[in-house]
């Protein structure tokens, strides 16, 4: 079997989940804007795909997989809590040693009002624009994590960069984001 020779029993599995823990808690906490929230989130995305490693069918598709998961683990705890995420405690703190202190001051500033604009996206939106212009999914692949239509990954995505395109206009240096064609 293919999938056997890929991550056969030297825990190669094991060791390539584990490398994308760091990708799963930047999106749980692009999503809920709580650290240790997220990193719940990460950690019970990681341990469900431990136990479920026979459910997935294409080794190649193992960060769509666990994006998947970690989607459905953010939904399970909505239903669980039934409350409101907090936005508080975001904080931005740039480290580029060769930076002037002004331009660290601008970068946090952009970085903390990017954060905080993105933060006021419904929770569909914002999944859809971190998958997408954070980590490079392809609508397809997006769709597919979230278990919605191209379409209305879409049509979240145009709406959430429409919501951020007036807020940030005054930060703009380059030219407006550019287009995706469809995967």
């Amino acid at each position: 079997m293919p999938f056997l020779r890929l991550f056969g029993p030297s825990g190669e599995f094991r060791r390539r989940i584990e490398q994308s823990r760091d990708m799963l808690y930047r999106l749980a906490y692009a999503w809920c804007h709580d650290a240790p929230l997220a990193d719940d989130l990460a950690q019970e995305a990681l341990l469900h795909a431990l136990a479920r490693e026979a459910q997935l069918r294409d080794p190649e598709r193992l960060k769509s997989w666990l994006c998947a998961i970690l989607a459905n683990c953010l939904k399970d705890h909505h239903r669980r809590r039934r409350d409101h995420l907090s936005i508080d405690g975001i904080e931005e703190s740039a480290t580029d040693a060769g930076a002037t202190p002004e331009a660290l001051a601008a970068v946090t500033e952009l970085a903390q009002r990017v954060r905080a604009e993105v933060a006021r996206l419904p929770l569909g939106q914002r999944q859809v624009l971190t998958l997408v212009d954070l980590e490079g999914f392809s609508y397809a692949e997006v769709g597919e994590i979230l278990a919605v239509p191209i379409g209305t990954v879409m049509s979240r995505l145009c709406r959430a960069r429409q919501a951020l395109r007036e807020p940030l206009m005054g930060f703009a240096t380059t030219p407006a984001a550019r287009i995706r064609s469809v995967k």
